[in-house]
Formats: structure tokens, sequence, C-alpha cells
């Protein structure tokens, strides 16, 4: 049973995969001084309840929790019922509601080794099988033909998430030239909305360009170095397999995406370009030679498989099985 609210993705997404959901309601903490800060501790002692009440009417052997609104009460309401508590903390700074959690239970795993929290234990993401066991070599030339991608060219994959990213997009529209003009092949997703937000050359080298991948696990396979963003879960992927990346981490926030990146490029798997820095210029003079360069290519690719780590669900599922102490959960 997942917990969710009603203002989330997961009423369609959880149903969808044929998991039942039970509703609570959002807690979200006021970042100022207002009536909704006033009305905190009566709306964090109702979610409390309603969280309590599903773990009591499904009989809950443990909770697992990856932080967000849910979360905080969840683990309220099972800390004071008895219910084991399992956290994942995804980001390399840490969310109040596991910041909290983490000091209910001793059983903490992170996707990042320096995330500050006190006894976790370092799993990595875990992730959709198909990425967890992809073959990139393997599945090259499939992956390639799939895009409408040659299959010697030296390649790489643009994406900024599902809405894209409006300066990487700027900076590799800005250098399609010079990348065409060196041989090297695009796979551009561009998001969706943005299809026009970049005109790929008219030539003979393949630019393509796509609002959205639905086969990210080809997109991948197909690629020798990616352009992105630096989101947890595009960090942990990359790096299970084991593709090195240039991450342009996004400004806004706490700067979470740059702390995320920071430990694949220290270990050689990627470059880290500031937002602001990410230019037309930048990509034609740095991206054309690093994509020709094999051996550069293949260090960057072995560093991130080592830093990268496959078997994460796994490691949860055998933390979720000691804080049960049990051998068949």
């Amino acid at each position: 049973t997942l917990l969710g609210t009603h203002r989330g993705l997961e009423t369609r997404l959880v149903p969808e995969r044929g998991y039942e959901l039970a509703l609570i309601p959002p807690v979200p903490l006021p970042r100022r001084p207002t009536l909704e800060l006033a009305r905190l501790p009566l709306r964090v002692r109702q979610a409390v309840k309603q969280a309590g009440t599903v773990l009591r009417e499904r009989k809950a052997d443990v909770l697992v929790g990856f932080g967000g609104y849910v979360a905080l009460p969840a683990y309220l309401a099972a800390k004071r019922a008895g219910v084991p508590i399992v956290v994942h903390e995804a980001n390399a700074r840490p969310g109040l509601a596991n910041r909290v959690g983490a000091r209910l239970t001793s059983h903490v795993a992170v996707a990042t080794p320096t995330t500050p929290l006190r006894g976790a234990e370092y799993i990595g993401m875990p992730l959709r099988r198909t990425i967890a066991t992809l073959d990139r070599a393997a599945l090259r030339d499939q992956a390639r033909a799939f895009f409408g991608l040659e299959p010697d060219r030296p390649t790489v994959l643009v994406f900024g998430g599902s809405q894209g990213a409006q300066r990487i997009n700027e900076a590799l529209s800005g250098a399609a030239p010079a990348i065409e003009a060196a041989g090297v092949q695009v796979l551009h997703a561009v998001g969706s909305g943005n299809e026009g937000a970049v005109a790929p050359p008219e030539g003979a080298v393949p630019y393509v360009v796509v609002p959205y991948l639905d086969r990210m696990d080809f997109a991948y396979a197909a690629a020798d170095l990616a352009i992105c963003r630096a989101g947890m879960m595009t960090c942990a992927e990359l790096t299970a397999v084991g593709l090195p990346a240039i991450y342009v981490p996004l400004p806004h926030g706490n700067g979470e995406q740059r702390l995320n990146a920071a430990p694949i490029v220290q270990a050689g798997g990627g470059l880290i370009v500031d937002n602001a820095g990410c230019t037309p210029e930048w990509i034609r003079d740095h991206v054309p030679s690093l994509v020709a360069d094999s051996e550069r290519l293949a260090l960057m690719a072995k560093a991130a498989a080592g830093f990268g780590r496959r078997d994460a669900d796994q490691r949860l599922v055998e933390l979720i099985r000691r804080s049960r102490d049990v051998v068949d959960f």
C-alpha cells in the first residue's frame, strides 16, 4: 500500500501500476510566518491520525519512507504504533521529513555517500530493472537504429527532464553547426512543447530532436556521452549504466543538484558546468573534442560505473528484512 495525497501524480501513477493508494492530507511546511504556520500543529495531528489508521487497517509490518509531504506524518504515526521504520534519502542534502525520520529509526539508507544522515547505509538509488540490468554495448546498434542514428558515429544524448531545460536547449541549438561539422550525431529530448526550440542542421550528420524519451534504456545505450541536469535519479541511472555525462545543475532550490553530481565528478565519471556557463561557445569548444576522445570516454565510463549501484533495490529489500528481523518477509 502506498501513501499519497490528492495533489500528487501518484493519484494516477500508482493505480495504473496496480498498487493500492491510500490518501492522507499533505502537510507542507510554510516558509514564512503566516496563518498556515499557525494551523500546522492541527494539520500534522490530523495527518498522523489518518496515517495511523492506514497502518492499523493494513496491519503494516514496516513503513518505508522516501521523504516529502506524506513521509513526516507517516513516520510519526509508525513510531506511535510501534511499526518499524525504514528511511531512504535520494538527495545529497536531506529534506526535513527524512531528517526527522532518521532520528526515529536505525534503518536509514542513502543514494549518495555524502548525504549527512547519522548511521546511514549507502545503498544507491533503486532503479527500474530495464536500467539496472542494461548492457549498453550489447544494445548499441539496435538503440541507434531505433532513433534513426548511424551505427558508427560518436553520439551525444541531450535531455533535461520531461519539460526540457531551456539553457541546455539554447546551448545545443547554438552549437549544432559546430557539432555537425565535427561529425558528431545528437539525440536531443527538448521537452514537451519545445519541439520548435531546437532547429537541427539539415546535413549528413543526424541530429534527432524528440519531445520526450519513452525508451531511456535505448537512449543510454545509443550514447557515448550525455549532457543533462543533475537530479538524483538521472545521476543514479547514468552511473549505473556507466555513461559519462556533462552535468548542468539546476541553479534553483538549495543547490542539491550540484551536490548530487559532485561525487561522480570527483570519481572521474563526468564534468560539471554551471548553468550560466552552459553556452553555445562552451559546447562548441569542449563537446566535439571530448566525444571524439574514445580513450578518455572509456576511462570516464569506467569511473561512472564504478561509482554507480545497480543493486540498490535488492539492498533496500535487505534493509527492510533486517528492520523486521525475519527470514521470509
